[in-house]
C-alpha cells in the first residue's frame, strides 16, 4: 500500500519481494528512503505531469544502463548502446510516467541495483515489477502534484 498526504493506493513491488540488500537482477524492491530526482513522461501517449520535480520527455533513443561492469552503470544512456540496458521508450505503458529514485544513483556501486524507478502499473491489476514500485496512472498524477525535489519515497516491509 502506498500512502501519501490524505490518500492511499495499491502498489506493486518487485517479483523478488522487498530487500535490505539490493542486487542487480534479483527482482526485489529495495527497502529505504529514496529521493525523487526527476520525472520522465511519454509525450506521444500522455499529458505532461503537473509536479514540482524536473520533468523530461522520454525520447525513442533513451535508455538506462544496467551493466554493472560499465562506467555508465545506473545512468541514462543514448541508444543504441553497446552494454546491457533498459529501454525507456516501451511498448507497454509502464514508463508513460516514471520517476527516477536515488537508489544507488549518486556513486553507483556495481551490482547494487539499477533502474529502480517509481512507474505506472502495466494493467489495472498491479502485477509484480522487476524491482520498482508501480501504481495506477490516476494515483501517480495525484501524487506527482504533491512532489518536489525534496520529496522521498519510503519503502518499508
Amino acid at each position: 500500500m502506498l500512502e501519501a498526504a490524505d490518500f492511499q493506493t495499491i502498489c506493486a513491488f518487485g517479483r523478488g519481494g522487498l530487500t535490505n540488500d539490493k542486487k542487480e537482477g534479483d527482482g526485489a524492491t529495495p527497502i529505504g528512503r529514496f529521493g525523487m530526482r526527476s520525472c520522465y513522461w511519454r509525450p506521444d501517449r500522455v499529458a505532461r505531469p503537473v509536479t514540482g520535480l524536473p520533468v523530461l520527455p522520454i525520447r525513442r533513443f533513451d535508455g538506462w544502463c544496467d551493466d554493472p561492469g560499465h562506467p555508465l552503470y545506473n545512468r541514462p544512456v543514448r541508444l543504441p548502446f553497446p552494454a546491457s540496458h533498459e529501454r525507456m521508450w516501451r511498448e507497454d505503458a509502464a514508463y508513460d510516467l516514471v520517476v527516477v529514485l536515488d537508489q544507488n544513483l549518486d556513486r553507483p556501486e556495481p551490482g547494487a541495483g539499477s533502474a529502480v524507478f517509481f512507474h505506472l502499473t502495466k494493467s489495472a491489476d498491479p502485477t509484480p515489477t522487476e524491482g520498482c514500485v508501480a501504481i495506477a496512472e490516476p494515483a501517480m498524477r495525484r501524487l506527482l502534484r504533491l512532489c518536489d525535489t525534496k520529496s522521498v519515497l519510503e519503502i518499508r516491509a
